[in-house]
């Protein structure tokens, strides 16, 4: 699994970027898989602990429960106003629930705020990053795999 550690050290350049778009604002979109294949989307919030990429969950709901069934996700950033001026950013991959209990309860001691209840969390492995930004009123896309060089794609 990559981490995003991995991704920082294969990506310079590019990653401050992407992460700036997530810390950018608190709430953002994540894409899970139902039961029955179709895609759902929630509300999420996401964690830089460590090495890792992280999202938190209330015991039991449904975004968890796909995570866990189906560890595929595609997370959204909040894109800010409509001038996209700091960009768009995508992270795509499989997440794995952080079960341990010693892991657990370090998790959510470097959390802002302890969780209220029960809770679950899910380190973020990814195999894809996209930024889209404009810029001279361009589209400028920039992607990065696991193991490649960042791409960049200019559109009109």
């Amino acid at each position: 699994m990559v981490t995003w550690q991995d991704f920082e050290q294969q990506a310079p350049d590019f990653a401050p970027a992407v992460r700036a778009r997530f810390e950018a604002r608190k709430h953002h979109v994540l894409a899970t898989l139902r039961k029955g294949g179709s895609p759902r989307v929630s509300g999420t919030e996401v964690q830089f602990i460590g090495a890792e990429l992280t999202i938190g969950s209330m015991d039991n709901a449904v975004k968890a429960l796909d995570l866990r069934r189906d560890g595929r996700y595609a997370l959204h950033s909040h894109p800010g106003d409509e001038t996209m001026t700091d960009g768009d950013a995508k992270i795509s991959g499989r997440a794995v629930e952080i079960t341990d209990e010693v892991e657990l309860s370090a998790y959510a001691g470097d959390l802002p705020q302890a969780p209220p209840g029960p809770f679950h969390a899910f380190r973020l492995g990814i195999t894809e990053v996209v930024l889209t930004t404009v810029a001279d009123n361009r589209l400028v896309i920039r992607s990065w795999r696991p193991g490649e060089e960042v791409r960049t794609v200019t559109r009109d």
